[in-house]
């Protein structure tokens, strides 16, 4: 096979690969043309040819197309070793590349090519000469198998094109509309523009607009073309008819490719194309409902001609709907041009100006709990309480912690108040559909808006429905409107004159008893409903305000909004932008995330009802520093006669390791993992003869293609009655967001050499899977794979301290001795867990005086002094990309009045080394062991005052690349590194005794943090999300932005896996500078450099380290990394080490302790 069939040149580098260079089977990526290397893709449209090498990418150039294309079929070159073949199921002849695999017969020396649905698993090819449990897919680690494909030599990948994964979507982007185009027309102008990144402040509402609009756009066109793309032939039809005579018809429309979700109220069209004995048919019609086995009912708009003698060959398209855009784009318009929209107050914060600080004048009442609700506990006393005085309040809501009661609780409150009606949405409707349920409990009149699309859906809050009420309401004018009613109902349709009179009789009606209700919950998009147009809303609730995007939570903010309630959890997952580009552009971040940022502290709530305490700790000590308390004891979590062998009794928590290798789904765009599949239905099966019930058992795995795998697997070779198996639910982890099982099972699916673990890194997303389980959860996944990712490495590790990370059969399972991997980097994206820290608080002014300023509920005009303008310019809020120089609040509240709360904050084993960034820890008494405590001086007041030299530390550089601090220059400053000043764990024995910092003697009682400390240390953990801005700013308290650097208890991560001898737990006493482990060390004389992991214990120098650092201060490197400064992520610091000793770095002149020193820093 001659070499490459194109011209060559001297230098490769600067070889440009025009189009005429190509031989027409060369890979339109690179160039390659060995045609036992290049494969054709078979989709008549597309017919390109493509090489089987990676180049710089993670899978193969043909694998890239076909995944990127949603092309399915391919063949081989006719010269190439196999012949001109078209790869196809030797059973079936399905042609579908990610579904075929071959087995070799027992005898003769031939490969069969069968598909894994449904051939591998068909009975009768069971019996024939072949070992179908050695079946293996054509694609391996997204390459297709060498015996078959093969990859191009070096000499030969050396002299292709180089192209990157970015430029690969680029081109597959514009193929979509220009098939002929090649790379050469990506560099022409204006081809794949970015739009304008989303910013953190904004100029005026007119400047917001135009960053938003064109975002909305793009979303709106993406969805318009998937929905209009997505339509179905040779679809089976069942027939019925409803109870309002309505025509339902009923079909399965399989979920093939996740890009696409089926809800209620979706519109499609029906048609039928005709044949000689019927006419051609088509009509609309709304999908009612959707059952676990895919079956789609769609109730049809007319009855008249429904050709309801045929079954086949119908054909299914999505009706596109623009109205849930056009409301956004609409409510942005409103924004900008209605001064009424808002409050003055509301518009300059929402725009993030920096705004004096505003009350809400009323008077409180005197409980805060409401009728028909469940008692509140003392941080949802706390949250009722400081919103009903606050014009703009955040609530985070981790998992189970009563959101839904709390919000519930404050709109009964605000209702109460008469202040006109409250309106309450969210963007899902199924959280509205509980939040009505819950404030209709408390005796409030509620109204319940449904789309029309949706009014034939069945509901659990029905009667309160607007549609259900104008139906059943008992008047005399109301009979006339139900006699047309009926009659519509009947004929299907009125005279013109009729129809006129019912619409206008329909509403009035609606706006009556819409007019007369206290509450009106609907969902975000709903608020844009015709029907509320001449509304106006002065409170506003936005519960999961957290999975909308900003313009949809805009959308019932101007209908008049005074006072704003957002409820949502920013440490879960967000709104699902279908657009990458629009999601690129910060779409998918909503406005809670970004008042987060912009300083507005969520107030927390702090215990949770739903999980086995063993279950809610690491999710707590990663997630919320270690501040979610348990509501629930050990006992009322053990589940009695439920026999399943957990590994430890008292702790329902299982990782089972797997590893079978990962395939691709047969959409090319999903994963599955046939190991993990019928491992799931083995614990399933122990699960069911234990006793438990099907619905009270959850599968979640992130991939659709695990997910029908399983639903088909669990059906077919389930060991019990087969209808067990479907009444159990498999979702994928967004589905779950906000809702509980009992007992859950997570497959992880993923398990490779090269292709890491795709969104199983997002934080956010394994925090929701860990958090639906009451009882008991099961963990299948690869820990080799999964513990390159630091997260994953720390819930591994977990389960492995605890003597839960296990293999073997489950009638005989045994701890697994499996190596971890050290993870890779950390997690990119700080900006998922910019959360408040532990006692995250709203910016309220304890401690500094508080004008109650206008009152919020005053016309206070947008030009009116409340306005302070902008000041920095806006910056691009992209990761690691963040303006700068925005005021914190003060010093916040305490969340509790009074005596410690009911029980200490989650404290993590082994003497808080797992503890989280920023958690203040209970303390024990001096000598008991924990932090704090323990050998030497550690029952001593904590944060005394130092000497000025030691009041500064220098900052830490570069964290992780993506964050760069420059050198701190405020002696009052003491924020990203913490230092002696206050960190919790730090004792000094100095004769000057400041405010404690934690639980212990001093200023502060049992529920104080550092956070509440008055003017002393000039405002210390002010919850930072990641503007590090104001340097007396303690900046260890915030999420995890800056915190990975904090020497506080460990970072947002458990922090045994990311350095065990961080200064987390040390006591300092006197000026002796000795440092100690108050758990990991046995000597009280030992430096850092002999803490674990030495030779010689008595040593104190920097020889004994593992480290290349020759100097010997003991500061210099405080964990196993190599030459670290200080801090477990140490060796990304760019910054002279730490050292107490030397003088302090003198401030420039001018800038002192100022506090409103600004820092810039890059990303």
């Amino acid at each position: 096979m001659g070499g490459l069939n194109f011209e060559e040149t001297g230098d490769d580098d600067s070889y440009e690969y025009g189009k005429e260079n190509f031989t027409e089977h060369a890979c339109r990526y690179c160039g390659v043309s060995n045609p036992a290397c290049v494969v054709r893709c078979n989709v008549p449209s597309c017919r390109k040819w493509f090489c089987n090498s990676r180049g710089n990418t993670s899978g193969s150039h043909i694998v890239n197309h076909l995944v990127r294309a949603k092309h399915k079929e391919v063949c081989l070159h006719k010269d190439s070793p196999l012949g001109e073949t078209i790869l196809e199921c030797y059973n079936c002849g399905c042609r579908n590349v990610f579904l075929l695999g071959f087995i070799s017969a027992k005898t003769e020396s031939v490969v069969v090519l069968l598909c894994r649905e449904p051939c591998l698993s068909v009975n009768a090819l069971k019996d024939m000469n072949w070992d179908l449990s050695q079946w293996c897919p054509l694609i391996d680690d997204r390459c297709f198998l060498q015996w078959l494909v093969k990859i191009p030599s070096e000499q030969e990948q050396l002299r292709a094109r180089q192209i990157s994964a970015q430029q690969i979507n680029k081109v597959e982007e514009l193929w979509k509309t220009n098939p002929d185009a090649s790379l050469e027309d990506l560099e022409k102008p204006g081809v794949d523009d970015e739009p304008q990144h989303v910013a953190l402040k904004y100029e005026d509402a007119y400047q917001y607009q135009n960053v938003f609009a064109p975002l909305i756009k793009l979303e709106a066109d993406y969805d318009k073309m998937m929905k209009e793309s997505q339509s179905k032939d040779n679809v089976t039809i069942r027939w019925d008819i409803g109870l309002n005579k309505k025509r339902i018809a009923y079909f399965v429309f399989p979920k093939e490719d996740n890009e696409l979700r089926l809800v209620p109220g979706d519109e499609l069209r029906l048609r039928y194309s005709g044949d000689a004995a019927h006419p051609a048919w088509q009509s609309v019609g709304h999908v009612i409902k959707l059952t676990a086995q895919e079956e789609v009912a769609l109730e049809l708009r007319a009855s008249q001609g429904v050709p309801v003698d045929l079954n086949h060959g119908f054909s299914v398209d999505f009706v596109w709907k623009s109205t849930s855009f056009d409301r956004m784009q609409g409510a942005m318009k409103t924004f900008a041009v209605d001064e009424t929209s808002v409050s003055g107050y509301i518009y300059h914060h929402l725009l993030g100006h920096e705004v004096e600080v505003q009350m809400v004048r009323n008077t409180l009442p005197k409980r805060f709990g409401a009728p028909g609700l469940p008692e509140l506990n003392a941080s949802q006393v706390f949250a009722v309480k400081s919103v009903l005085q606050k014009p703009i309040s955040l609530i985070q809501g981790p998992p189970g912690t009563g959101k839904t009661v709390t919000s519930a609780a404050i709109v009964y409150h605000m209702a109460k108040q008469g202040q006109g009606q409250v309106l309450v949405c969210a963007p899902s409707n199924v959280a509205v559909d509980q939040l009505a349920e819950k404030i209709s409990a408390t005796g409030l009149k509620v109204v319940r808006l449904c789309a029309k699309s949706r009014e034939a859906v069945s509901s659990p809050v029905e009667h309160l429905t607007l549609h259900y009420q104008v139906r059943h309401l008992d008047t005399s004018e109301k009979s006339e409107l139900h006699k047309l009613q009926l009659l519509k109902d009947e004929q299907g349709e009125l005279s013109s004159s009729d129809e006129k009179k019912y619409k206008a009789l329909k509403r009035a009606t609606e706006r009556e008893i819409s007019q007369s209700a206290d509450v009106i919950c609907c969902t975000c998009v709903g608020a844009g409903d015709p029907r509320l147009s001449n509304f106006r809303f002065r409170q506003v609730l936005i519960d999961e305000s957290t999975q909308a995007t900003e313009p949809e939570c805009l959308i019932p903010l101007v209908l008049g909004a005074k006072q704003v309630v957002l409820v949502g959890d920013h440490c879960q997952l967000g709104p699902v932008i279908m657009c990458k580009k629009a999601a690129r552009a910060g779409l998918a971040q909503s406005l809670f995330e970004r008042l987060v940022l912009l300083g507005v502290k969520p107030i927390r709530l702090q215990v949770q009802y739903r999980m086995h305490p063993s279950l809610s700790e690491f999710p707590s000590n990663s997630f919320y520093e270690g501040t979610l308390q348990n509501g629930v004891t050990v006992n009322e979590r053990q589940s009695t006669g439920i026999d399943f062998p957990w590994p430890v009794p008292n702790r329902p928590m299982l990782f089972y390791v797997q590893m079978g290798q990962e395939e691709i789904s047969a959409s090319g765009t999903s994963y599955l993992n046939r190991t993990e599949a019928a491992n799931v239905e083995k614990i399933v099966t122990t699960f069911l003869r234990s006793g438990v019930v099907p619905s009270q058992i959850g599968v979640i795995t992130p991939y659709e293609g695990q997910r029908a795998y399983i639903v088909n697997y669990m059906s077919r070779n389930g060991a019990l009655r087969q209808q067990l198996y479907k009444e159990i639910e498999v979702a994928s982890v967004d589905s779950f967001q906000g809702r509980e099982k009992d007992y859950i099972i997570l497959s992880c699916v993923r398990s490779n050499e090269h292709q890491g673990i795709g969104f199983l890194n997002d934080p956010r997303r394994l925090n929701v899977a860990l958090t639906r389980a009451r009882y008991g959860i099961v963990i299948l996944g690869n820990p080799k794979v999964l513990s390159k990712q630091p997260l994953w490495n720390g819930l591994l590790t977990h389960y492995k301290e605890h003597e839960c990370l296990v293999e073997g059969p489950l009638n005989n399972l045994k701890q697994s001795m499996v190596q971890f991997q050290k993870p890779k980097k950390i997690y990119n994206d700080r900006r998922l867990f910019f959360s408040g820290g532990p006692g995250v608080v709203p910016n309220d002014t304890f401690g500094s005086v508080a004008s109650p300023g206008q009152n919020a509920d005053r016309r206070s005009s947008r030009g009116r002094g409340t306005f302070i303008s902008p000041g920095p310019p806006n910056g691009t809020h992209k990761p690691g990309v963040h303006p700068a120089g925005y005021p914190m609040p003060r010093v916040p509240l305490p969340p509790f009045h009074g005596g410690p709360p009911s029980q200490p904050y989650a404290i993590p084993t082994r003497g808080a080394v797992h503890g989280p960034v920023g958690a203040v820890p209970h303390i024990p008494p001096p000598g008991s062991r924990g932090f704090g405590a323990g050998r030497g001086n550690a029952g001593a007041a904590i944060g005394s005052h130092l000497p000025h030299h030691q009041g500064t530390q220098q900052a830490i550089g570069n964290i992780g690349s993506t964050f760069n601090f420059p050198a701190l220059e405020n002696p009052n400053s003491q924020p990203s590194v913490g230092g002696p000043l206050s960190q919790p764990g730090f004792v000094n024995n100095m004769p000057v005794q400041g405010s404690s910092q934690t639980f212990r003697d001093g200023f502060s009682m049992a529920g104080l943090s550092q956070d509440f400390l008055g003017d002393d240390f000039k405002s210390q953990g002010s919850h930072v999300p990641y503007n590090v801005t104001d340097f007396s700013t303690q900046a260890s308290q915030g999420g995890y932005a800056v915190d990975y650097v904090t020497q506080g208890a460990q970072g947002g991560f458990p922090g045994n896996f990311l350095n065990q001898n961080s200064q987390a737990g040390y006591s300092r006493f006197g000026t002796g500078n000795d440092f100690m482990s108050q758990d990991y060390m046995s000597h009280g004389s030992q430096g850092l450099f002999t803490q674990v992991g030495f030779s010689d214990p008595s040593q104190d120098d920097a020889s004994q380290s593992h480290f290349s650092v020759a100097n010997t201060n003991p500061l210099q490197s405080q964990g196993l990394m190599n030459s670290l400064y200080s801090q477990p992520f140490g060796h990304y610091n760019t910054q002279p080490p730490l050292n107490l000793q030397a003088p302090q770095q003198q401030p420039q002149s001018g800038q002192g302790s100022s506090q409103t020193h600004k820092i810039q820093y890059n990303g």
